[in-house]
Order: structure tokens, then sequence, then C-alpha cells
């Protein structure tokens, strides 16, 4: 029809938000609290146990804080690239485990990184929007598999 429109295949990017969890923050400090009163239910020599366990909380509750001053990011999946803060990733792969998603890419120097969406941070909306947007990736086969 010479009147018709072109349609296009290629659907608009995907964005979504990386940011702290709050949820995960409050796991930590109890995992710290846990940890503390572990120390003090234990057999240890209390002048052993006093410091070990004030440590064990200190430390949990130092991890929460780390966690929640970490600054948000923007991650841009697009068909032909995915980027995060603006900078493509290397090797990037997504995997899920129930409502968590789990980023794991390498930066630009080569380190292994990783970001972890919570349910607090990734509603059903974008988690369905993430995996409809993500590349489909087909593990290739091995030649090694294959009777000769």
């Amino acid at each position: 029809m010479p009147n018709s429109t072109r349609s296009s295949n290629a659907s608009a990017p995907c964005r979504l938000e990386w940011r702290p969890s709050r949820s995960l923050a409050c796991a930590l400090v109890a995992i710290g609290l846990l940890a503390a009163g572990a120390v003090l239910s234990s057999e240890l020599p209390a002048p052993w146990s006093l410091p070990l366990a004030a440590g064990a909380a200190l430390y949990g509750a130092w991890l929460a804080g780390r966690e929640l001053r970490r600054a948000p990011q923007q991650l841009v999946v697009s068909a032909d690239a995915v980027a995060l803060d603006g900078a493509p990733l290397d090797q990037p792969a997504l995997q899920w485990r129930g409502p968590l998603a789990f980023l794991r890419y390498r930066d630009g120097s080569g380190r292994l990184r990783h970001r972890i969406w919570w349910p607090d941070t990734l509603d059903s909306t974008g988690r369905r929007e993430l995996r409809l947007a993500w590349p489909v990736q087909t593990p290739t086969p091995d030649s090694l598999s294959m009777a000769p």
C-alpha cells in the first residue's frame, strides 16, 4: 500500500534506576545484632565476648550505612547495548532469583561488578520491563558435546 506508514521493529530503550535497598540495610543491621547475640550466648569469657559482640553489631550497622550511601545509577537497556550511567557494560549478564534481579558485568578496568534489584527498589512493572528489554542470550553449542 503506498499510503501505509512504515513500522519499526526497534523498541524504545528500557531505562531503570538502581538505588540502594532499605530492606538490605535492615537485614544487615539484623544480622549484626544476631551475631552479637550469638557471641554473647556462647561460652566465651566476658572479657572476650563483650568487645566481640559490640564489634559485630557495629560492623553490621557500618555495612548498612555504606549500602545506603551508594549513589543511584541509571541502567539503559537497548537493542544493541547495555549501559550504566552512560558507560557501556562489558559482558553483562542478568540472572533472576524470584523477585531479585542480579546484574553482573565488567567495568572499564576489567573488574567484576554487580548490582542487585531488591523488591523494594524494582516493582513488578519494572521487573517485567527489564525481562522484556534484556537481549536474549542463547549459549553457543559446544562442538565437543556432539557425537562424531
